[in-house]
C-alpha cells in the first residue's frame, strides 16, 4: 500500500510538472515507454570520442601527444566548471568555497601528476620528427586555459610584470588585455613581432575572452575571497587551499612544460623552438612571470621568492 501511495504521489508531482510543457503527462509517459534503453556508450559518446584523434603523420606517438592534450582541455573544462560556480555563488558560505578550490586542486594533481606522459612517454626522435607538420599550432593556443586565469584573477594581477606597476583596476579591460603576460611569449625573438601562432590566436579568442574579463570584472574568485568576513578570509583551511591553487596554476604547471621542453627542444635537442615559434625559454619559467592569483595572502618575501623552484627542477632534476 505504501508503494502504492508513493506512485501515486510522483504521478501527481509529474502532472504537475508538465501542465505548463502544453501535453500531458500521458504523452511523456509515451515517450518514456517509447524511448530506447540508455547505454554507457551512447551516454558518453564514446565512439565520437575515440575518433577524434586524428594525427597528421605515420609516427605512432603523435596519437599520444593528441590524446594528451585532449585529455589536458577536459581537465581544463572541469576547472572552469567549478570557477563558474564559485564566480555565481552569492552565498558568501566558507564551506562551498572551500570544497570548490579544493576540487580544483584535485583536477590540477591528476594533470600534473601524469604530465610523465608528455615528458617520458614519447620519442624524442618521433616528436622532433612530427611536430614539424604542426606548425604554428601551439598549446600557447589553449583559450580554456587563459579562461582559467581570467575567472582566478583580476586583470590587473596578468599584466606583464615589467609593465605591472604601471596598471591597476581603473584601466579599462582592453588596455589590459593588451598587455597581459602571454603575449611576450609569443613574440618572435628577432624582430619582436606577433608570431603567426599569436594572430590565429588573438582573431578567434580575443573578443570571447575580453567578454569574459567584463563578466567577471570585479567578481573574479579573488574578489570573492575579499568580500568574505574578516573571520572566513583568515580561515587557514581556505588559505592552504588558496595557495595550493596558486602553486598549481602557476609554478607547478609550468614547471612540468619546462620539463618537457627541456626534454625535447633543449640543448640535447639543439635548443630548438616550440612549434607555434613561442618563446619557451621566457614565457614558461615562474619566477619569470610571477603571475599570483591570490597577492593578498602572501609575504612580501613569497612573493619576491615566487617561482623560484624552477632552478632547482631544471638544473637539479634528482629533486624533481
Amino acid at each position: 500500500m505504501k508503494n502504492k501511495e508513493r506512485v501515486e504521489s510522483q504521478i501527481s508531482k509529474l502532472e504537475e510538472k508538465y501542465k505548463n510543457s502544453g501535453q500531458d503527462l500521458s504523452s511523456y509517459l509515451d515517450g518514456l515507454l517509447y524511448q530506447r534503453y540508455l547505454t554507457y556508450w551512447d551516454y558518453i559518446h564514446l565512439d565520437t570520442l575515440l575518433s577524434l584523434q586524428v594525427p597528421r603523420t605515420h609516427f605512432p606517438d603523435e596519437e599520444i601527444f593528441i590524446m594528451y592534450h585532449q585529455i589536458t582541455e577536459l581537465y581544463f573544462k572541469l576547472i572552469l566548471h567549478e570557477q563558474k560556480q564559485l564566480v555565481d555563488d552569492k552565498s558568501h558560505d566558507i564551506k562551498f568555497f572551500i570544497d570548490k578550490v579544493n576540487r580544483i586542486n584535485s583536477y590540477y594533481k591528476a594533470l600534473i601528476s601524469s604530465f610523465g606522459i608528455m615528458i617520458k612517454g614519447m620519442e624524442r626522435e618521433q616528436f622532433l620528427q612530427y611536430r614539424m607538420a604542426l606548425l604554428p599550432a601551439s598549446g600557447f593556443q589553449s583559450a580554456q586555459y587563459r579562461m582559467i586565469e581570467i575567472y582566478a584573477t583580476p586583470m590587473e594581477n596578468l599584466v606583464h610584470h615589467s609593465k605591472r606597476d604601471n596598471f591597476s583596476s581603473d584601466d579599462s579591460i582592453e588596455s589590459l588585455y593588451e598587455n597581459i603576460y602571454w603575449k611576450n611569449g609569443a613574440t618572435d625573438k628577432e624582430t619582436g613581432e606577433k608570431t603567426l601562432t599569436l594572430k590565429q590566436f588573438e582573431y578567434r579568442y580575443t573578443p570571447r575572452l575580453i567578454r569574459i574579463a567584463k563578466q567577471v570584472n570585479k567578481g573574479t574568485i579573488y574578489h570573492k575571497y575579499r568580500q568574505l568576513s574578516d573571520e572566513n578570509r583568515n580561515n587557514k583551511e581556505l588559505i592552504k587551499a588558496l595557495k595550493t591553487l596558486d602553486i598549481n596554476a602557476n609554478v607547478n604547471w609550468p614547471l612540468m612544460h619546462m620539463g618537457s621542453a627541456h626534454r625535447y627542444l633543449g640543448k640535447e635537442a639543439g635548443d630548438l623552438d616550440a612549434t607555434g615559434g613561442t618563446n619557451w625559454k621566457k614565457f614558461l619559467p615562474p619566477s619569470f612571470q610571477k603571475i599570483v592569483f591570490f597577492p593578498e595572502i602572501y609575504s612580501k618575501q613569497e612573493l619576491n621568492d615566487w617561482g623560484k623552484q624552477w632552478v632547482d627542477h631544471i638544473f637539479n632534476p634528482e629533486k624533481r
